[in-house]
């Protein structure tokens, strides 16, 4: 099995990410991890922790040759805003946030939960999740996460415009300011963010991944715990301020007719070769996934985050100890962190996708995962005639 678990706090020394059962021979591109720890901390909106921090990944453990070993691997990021022991303590809890539950269940301050919870833990997800994509990219799976809302601003990208390749999209991605695909509402989502910040609040929104090149079988209809798309759901939902998610079509396949809902299969013989063994689909309204497993259409997940709790203006609270009505406490945060979301639901998406490939296709190398999924798809096409 394919796992990673993160450690570490807010203003701790670092995040560090263990991830187990990752196959040997892989290239390691520590380049590449810490473009993606550096596409976290960016976008429009984002505070002052930001121009502090200058993320990029140790990687400690696992490692020979500049390649994987098959061993454990433990990444590290360092932090320079590192001030734990002499950051004081808060009593006025954030409303939205951990700070009283977190509080009342562990019977503790409020410090040891806004450490832990903060969502400067996701740097350790996103350093995991390129790693994965480092495998991902050597059986020419791709994922490409974006954003297709801030606020009230839809920035939802054409149809035409996802048609395109996954590279075209990264580098249509790569060029705006707020990680959309839609560089022509950047300036209106801008301007939304700076309106908020005038004012003290914060904005939340969309974000979208898609995952392109997925072969046919992964995940499995048999178990309910171990459906893939459970498990995407379970990794998206984890992310900080998430507070919805959908497969494909999603909310809106509950007001569509079967007729319109799901996705006809057609036979196309030049394609016969490709991941989609020649069956295609006219729509993807299942977003890649069927009873739980792929079925080689691209994988669609989207995800509602909601406005950082943190506010400059701030809600009415309790304080802890006095039971007094106050203001919230506020900590340095961001006005809008929609853009380094996006950044982060890539990253545990291609994470679950490259499990999925680990379990279904074996763990040990790289070669025995290519020559199995060469083996599974030439097997498949013989049994189905195609």
């Amino acid at each position: 099995m394919l796992t990673y678990k993160t450690a570490g706090e807010s203003h701790g020394k670092g995040i560090a990410a263990f991830v187990d059962g990752f196959p040997a021979g892989v290239p390691l591109d520590s380049n590449f991890i810490d473009g993606e720890l550096a596409r976290r901390q960016g976008g429009y909106g984002r505070g002052g922790r930001q121009k502090i921090e200058t993320d990029s990944v140790e990687i400690l453990t696992g490692i020979l040759h500049g390649a994987s070993m098959g061993a454990p691997i433990l990444l590290w990021v360092k932090n320079r805003d590192y001030k734990l022991e002499s950051t004081p303590d808060l009593t006025r809890p954030r409303p939205g946030h951990g700070d009283l539950t977190g509080s009342v269940k562990y019977g503790c301050a409020i410090r040891p939960i806004l450490e832990r919870s903060s969502a400067r833990e996701t740097a350790g997800r996103v350093a995991a999740g390129a790693l994965a994509r480092l495998l991902l990219r050597e059986i020419g799976v791709e994922v490409v996460g974006y954003v297709s809302q801030i606020g009230n601003v839809d920035m939802t990208p054409a149809s035409d415009v996802l048609n395109q390749s996954p590279q075209t999209l990264l580098s249509v991605r790569n060029s705006s300011s707020v990680y959309s695909l839609r560089k022509d509402a950047d300036p209106t989502a801008e301007q939304a963010i700076d309106e908020a910040i005038a004012v003290g609040d914060t904005l939340g929104g969309i974000i979208e991944a898609r995952v392109f090149g997925v072969p046919f079988g992964l995940g499995t209809h048999a178990q309910w715990s171990s459906k893939l798309d459970g498990k995407i759901a379970q990794a998206t939902s984890a992310i900080q301020a998430i507070k919805g998610v959908e497969i494909g079509d999603g909310f809106a396949l509950a007001s569509q007719p079967g007729s319109l809902a799901h996705d006809e299969i057609l036979w196309n013989e030049s394609q016969r070769v490709s991941r989609s063994l020649g069956f295609v689909r006219p729509t993807n309204h299942a977003g890649g996934l069927e009873a739980g497993m792929t079925n080689s259409q691209p994988i669609v997940v989207r995800a509602a985050m909601k406005p950082i709790p943190t506010l400059r203006k701030p809600l009415r609270s309790v304080d802890l100890d006095s039971k007094e009505s106050v203001e919230a406490s506020f900590e340095r945060s961001d006005a809008c962190a929609v853009s380094a979301a996006s950044v982060v639901l890539e990253n545990v998406v291609a994470f679950e996708i490259a499990a999925a490939v680990v379990e279904k296709f074996g763990g040990d190398s790289l070669d025995e995962i290519k020559e199995r999924l060469e083996l599974f798809e030439k097997s498949a096409a013989k049994r189905l005639g195609a």
